[in-house]
């Protein structure tokens, strides 16, 4: 019985292992076609540069796994604290996220020590006795990395996609860039009303706090779109004056519309000549009418949704025909919901400095359901909750409509 409990738990450790490894390594891939000037640079203030990304996500296994729970591990350099903390105030102080652009010390080269130094002490402690006590907390840092391996590649695009000379960087190996899901007419499926359990499935392996708990909603009768609507849909609105007729869309939409000069989504171009383009982070391509259309904000789905005659669908009535296997095209674009970004009936935060992950940003956002081209492999869930502010664009958001029965 020892050895076969003993055979168990190795056979554990090296999955643990295999499974951290495999998780880091994926970020390298990300950065390692991009010159040390590629990450060192801010787009805009919600983006980072892709450096911090590795560097961050290494503070955070140094700072939430290593030092409390590792006996005699030390910081690879103290101060570093400041430079790579997001906004765990309980962790404290941090340098201001606008300003991340300007730390072109540590170099590129010293993050990946930095990286280097984190993981051999991973490693050494995944294999320990403790770290069967803090599984979850390990896990929660493998899943914090994927939603930065995410990030690298939409801040990455936002930093390239506005370059006077836009190039690639990418090739068609990595996908990054939404597939076709369109093919003729979009279809309506029809969803009944009544009770629907939404919320993730304690038995169905890690989620975030946020969603969390399970519980049970009610939905009314009405109609799913088969699919999320397609650059071939939103372009019909383009040309049809959708960004000039202030009647589509809500006030702060209209504003925005104004204030930045919105007239299609961003990455598009030329679309007065015979063949627009769009940048990707394969290079600018022909826009394919059969793609998911990507890069709205809330604004623009929500006034697209009004000329279409239709509205954006609640996050549970999107979540309860995901998990019936009513939707096609999952996981090419997030797509925008019409539910704030709330607490669950009897959520509570995970404790200690991990509690700040996602209940206070609770205030202010948008729910956006599924995944997109950029999520890595298995991260994504039909219970995933993503969030951000309406007027977020650089993001691989689109939609999805919704109709009253």
């Amino acid at each position: 019985m020892a050895a076969r409990l003993g055979t168990a738990q190795a056979a554990a450790t090296q999955a643990a292992q295999a499974r951290y490894d495999a998780v880091r390594a994926r970020s390298l891939v990300l950065a390692a076609p991009l010159s040390d000037e590629d990450q060192c640079v801010q787009a805009m203030p919600d983006a980072s540069p892709t450096k911090w990304h590795l560097a961050h996500t290494s503070w955070f296994f140094e700072t939430v796994v290593l030092q409390p729970h590792a006996p005699g591990y030390r910081p690879y350099d103290a101060r570093w604290g400041y430079l790579f903390n997001s906004y765990y105030e309980s962790l404290g102080p941090r340098h201001p996220r606008p300003q991340r652009g300007l730390l072109t010390r540590p170099s590129a080269a010293e993050v990946r020590r930095y990286r280097a130094h984190v993981d051999a002490a991973m490693r050494s402690f995944i294999g320990s006795a403790a770290a069967g006590g803090v599984a979850s907390l390990i896990e929660l840092g493998l899943q914090h990395e994927q939603q930065h391996q995410e990030l690298i590649l939409t801040d990455l695009k936002c930093l390239l996609g506005g370059h006077p000379l836009p190039t690639g960087v990418y090739d068609e190996g990595e996908h990054c860039h939404p597939a076709p899901v369109a093919s003729g007419l979009l279809a309506w499926r029809h969803r009944a009303g009544g009770l629907a359990q939404v919320g993730a499935d304690p038995a169905a392996g890690f989620a975030f706090d946020n969603e969390t708990p399970r519980h049970r909603v009610l939905l009314r009768e009405h109609r799913i779109a088969s699919r999320p609507v397609s650059c071939g849909d939103y372009c019909a609105f383009v040309r049809d004056g959708g960004y000039r007729r202030a009647a589509l869309w809500l006030s702060d939409g209209w504003a925005a519309v104004q204030a930045q000069g919105w007239e299609a989504p961003l990455y598009w171009s030329g679309l007065e000549a015979q063949r627009p383009t769009v940048y990707t982070l394969h290079g600018p391509r022909a826009i394919d009418p059969d793609e998911p259309v990507a890069h709205l904000s809330f604004y623009e789905a929500a006034a697209y949704a009004e000329w279409a005659g239709a509205r954006l669908p609640t996050e549970f009535e999107w979540e309860a025909a995901a998990a019936d296997g009513a939707l096609d095209g999952v996981g090419e674009v997030w797509e925008w919901t019409r539910s704030s970004y709330d607490p669950y009936p009897g959520f509570r935060p995970l404790a200690g400095a991990v509690g700040e992950y996602n209940g206070k940003f609770m205030v202010g956002q948008l729910v956006l359901r599924g995944a997109s081209c950029a999520t890595p492999p298995g991260h994504a869930r039909p219970s995933y909750r993503n969030f951000f502010p309406p007027a977020a664009r650089w993001q691989f958001s689109g939609l999805r409509l919704a109709q009253d029965a």
